[in-house]
């Protein structure tokens, strides 16, 4: 039996999806939102305390009509819920031209710096002797040189999830956490979605259920997606706190000249005892759909040495040895590295929405508010056709 009727169902409540469902009441939809777990939660991509935000984009320049939006939401959101989500500290991107890392896309650190020019964002480029003196924290080496955004710094993602189910919930959505979604169809004029606790009927669906969108899809469109299990640290600052702490710290990405890993991090912004974050991105084994619940979230002692005897001793010199915390996050990511944002192929009144590829966070407010636009018939406000499915047509099978 099909318990309830709405305009539109939204699949997973994470980054995109608790937009998406916030931004739908704004338009006066009937939602329901569906999430497998209790969002925010640690079991997804959308959790570990900090996410990297920036203006210029150097995944490319379709991106940053939706940052640039995504700062003005953040700001609304803190004006109507008085949560704390975006923390301004400048960011710093440093890369070589002999570089062996590259962070997402080629060409990263350059697409950054012709992102800024194109769209007047204020920066500065530094060279190495620059570098030393103005962040000494950092060990500079060579031909390294450097970007400066003043207007970088890092959001709160469980604060901007917990505040946009808030308002969704206060907009008139119904949300269900704990229910697992088993398939969907579409029937008749609408879409059916089945879960664990019964049958929901809407005109529109919307996918966001981040990695486990791959147990949702079929084979045809679930191969486009590899997941991998990523690793966040926080390592001592007690020594050299005053180093590390806002304003003299900023957000950061260094493409590393004698590594073929970037590495990327924050200030300590939770005091002297609760660490400084850095990471790595590794994409060398995938994780089955059928594993996605099984994935290992305890990090080990020797996973902490090996990430700080390899890459951060030998360029953060200072940030000691003692893990204060780690957590396990999943990406979600496509060949390219680039956005899915579209219609199913085969059931139109379905929007497949995977932001995602490990740099989707910063975007997400302004994704919601293009998700429900597709959802209520509206023309986004942005230029989708770069995240489209048909990118992958020829090798997807369909």
């Amino acid at each position: 039996m099909t318990r309830a009727s709405f305009d539109a169902i939204v699949v997973g409540l994470g980054a995109a999806g608790s937009a998406t469902a916030w931004q739908l009441t704004r338009r006066g939809a009937r939602v329901l939102g569906i999430d497998r777990f209790h969002p925010p939660h640690a079991f997804g991509s959308s959790h570990g305390d900090s996410r990297i935000t920036r203006k210029a984009i150097g995944e490319g320049a379709a991106y940053v009509p939706l940052v640039l939006r995504s700062y003005e939401l953040w700001r609304e959101i803190e004006s109507l819920t008085g949560a704390n989500l975006l923390t301004v500290t400048g960011g710093l991107w440093i890369s070589s031209s002999g570089r062996r890392a590259e962070i997402h896309v080629k060409d990263f650190f350059q697409n950054t710096l012709a992102a800024a020019r194109t769209f007047g964002i204020p920066h500065e480029v530094l060279d190495a002797g620059q570098l030393r003196k103005d962040f000494p924290q950092f060990r500079i080496s060579g031909d390294e040189h450097g970007y400066y955004e003043p207007d970088a710094g890092f959001l709160r993602p469980e604060a901007c999830i917990r505040a946009q189910l808030d308002l969704a919930r206060a907009g008139g959505a119904e949300l269900h956490s704990g229910e697992r979604v088993l398939s969907f169809e579409e029937r008749g004029e609408g879409v059916v979605v089945k879960t664990d606790r019964g049958e929901y009927r809407a005109a529109q669906l919307v996918l966001c259920a981040g990695a486990w969108i791959m147990q949702l899809l079929a084979e045809s469109l679930s191969q486009l997606f590899t997941i991998t299990r990523q690793v966040l640290y926080w390592y001592d600052v007690d020594a050299a706190y005053a180093q590390f702490a806002p304003p003299r710290f900023p957000v950061w990405i260094w493409e590393l000249a004698d590594r073929d890993q970037a590495i990327y991090g924050f200030p300590a912004i939770d005091g002297p005892t609760a660490g400084a974050k850095i990471a790595t991105e590794q994409y060398r084994a995938a994780i089955r759909p059928e594993a996605l619940d099984d994935v290992d979230r305890h990090v080990s002692e020797a996973e902490a040495r090996e990430m700080h005897g390899k890459l951060v001793a030998p360029y953060v010199p200072e940030l000691g040895p003692r893990l204060v915390k780690a957590a396990a996050c999943l990406y979600t990511g496509t060949p390219d590295f680039h956005f899915v944002i579209d219609r199913h192929p085969q059931m139109p009144r379905v929007v497949v929405a995977s932001p995602c590829s490990g740099h989707g966070f910063k975007h997400s407010a302004a994704v919601g508010e293009a998700l429900a636009a597709m959802a209520t018939g509206e023309a986004p406000s942005f230029d989708l056709s770069p995240f489209s499915l048909s990118r992958f047509a020829r090798a997807a099978r369909w």
